[in-house]
């Protein structure tokens, strides 16, 4: 998968708050800091449709459901392993 190209500034201060945080969890949790960043941000332009600043699109609902399944695809799979190899 390769990194979305272009530049970020199309992004909200909110969104890229985001985008950090997302690309920080997935960074503690093993992957490359290249890996999250490209997951922080298609996690945030799934949930937002990109970024928001040029003015369309603005006044939609925000769909957050990429983050909630996310976090509990990974809490199946931990769940799901054996406790000695937890």
């Amino acid at each position: 998968m390769a990194q979305a190209r272009g530049s970020k500034r199309s992004y909200t201060s909110k969104q890229r708050r985001r985008a950090s945080k997302i690309e920080k969890s997935g960074e503690a949790r093993g992957m490359s800091s290249s890996r999250a960043k490209q997951m922080a941000y298609a996690t945030v332009n799934k949930e937002e449709g990109g970024g928001k600043k040029s003015g369309s699109g603005r006044g939609k609902k925000v769909n957050r459901s990429a983050s909630s399944r996310g976090g509990s695809k990974g809490g199946r799979k931990t769940a799901s392993r054996r406790s000695s190899k937890k």
